[in-house]
This record gives C-alpha cells, sequence and structure tokens, in this order.
C-alpha cells in the first residue's frame, strides 16, 4: 500500500520535474551571452563613448546622435569625430572581453563590467564589476590578462557550469 501511495505521489510529481528541467535549461547559469555586455537597451558601456577613455582619460556619456552598431551592441559617442574613429578600427577602442568584467574572466566566469571602473593597460580598455573585483585584478594584471583571454570566448557559453 505505501508502494502504491509512493508510486501514485511519483507520477503526480513528473510533470513538476519536466517544468524544473526546463527551468534549469534557460537558467543563467547554462545561458549564451552576448559577444558584448550591453543593457536590455542594446548600448554597450551604458552608452559612454568608447573612444573618450583614450583621448580624454575618462568616461564620457555618448549621444544617440553619434552612435553605430558593431558586434550586436549599439555603441554611442560624445562626437561624430569618435565615432569616425571607432567606426574605422573598432577592435582599438572596444573593451576587452567584450566589455565583461575582466576579473570574472581571469576566473573563468560571466560578470557585467562596470564603464565607471576601467583601466587602460598596454593600449586596451578593461573593465571590472566593481572596485573590489578591479583591486583583486589589479594585483596580477598580466596573469589576469593571460587567464582572462584563456577563457575568452568560451566563458560567453560555458559559464558556471
Amino acid at each position: 500500500m505505501i508502494r502504491l501511495a509512493l508510486a501514485v505521489a511519483l507520477a503526480a510529481a513528473a510533470p513538476a520535474f519536466v517544468a524544473t528541467a526546463t527551468e534549469v535549461a534557460a537558467s543563467p547559469a547554462s545561458r549564451v551571452y552576448p559577444p558584448v555586455n550591453q543593457g536590455e537597451d542594446g548600448l554597450s558601456l551604458g552608452g559612454f563613448d568608447a573612444v573618450a577613455y583614450f583621448t580624454e582619460g575618462r568616461p564620457v556619456q555618448g549621444s544617440a546622435a553619434h552612435a553605430l552598431t558593431w558586434n550586436g551592441a549599439v555603441w554611442r559617442f560624445a562626437s561624430a569625430a569618435n565615432l569616425e574613429v571607432f567606426r574605422a578600427d573598432p577592435e582599438a577602442y572596444a573593451p576587452q572581453f567584450g566589455g565583461y568584467c575582466a576579473w570574472a574572466a581571469s576566473q573563468g566566469y560571466i560578470a557585467p563590467g562596470d564603464p565607471q571602473v576601467w583601466r587602460i593597460v598596454d593600449g586596451r580598455l578593461y573593465l571590472n564589476f566593481n572596485a573590489r573585483a578591479q583591486t583583486l585584478w589589479l594585483q596580477d594584471v598580466p596573469g589576469a590578462i593571460a587567464r582572462g583571454e584563456a577563457n575568452w570566448p568560451r566563458i560567453l557559453t560555458d559559464n558556471q557550469g
């Protein structure tokens, strides 16, 4: 009698297991991330001008009047001149690891990069999730970059699983 009750209970729970498996398949740990970190609005760098990090040494808000789509994201610029500089060589100005956190990439996972927490190293722009992540990253920049490059872009699809 107990076995019958257990079998009935398991049979009734089977649809719940199916739903749970579907939910797990759609969980963030198994999601495929876009090649460029972007907000729900599709903006890279939170709308900041990628070129300005190099030319002005600080994040500068871009304008919708000076925008282009590259690598699946919308990039905004403070001026038409900066837009043209980026258009001529986007790889030179786009943040490394798609604008995701450089520390997280070095550890083998994805975290969003904060456009206010950044560093240019050897002519490349790197973002970190927050000041703590940047502090950890700065303890061994060459090693962290090498580990991040070894993990990139695999971590876009093979993340935290």
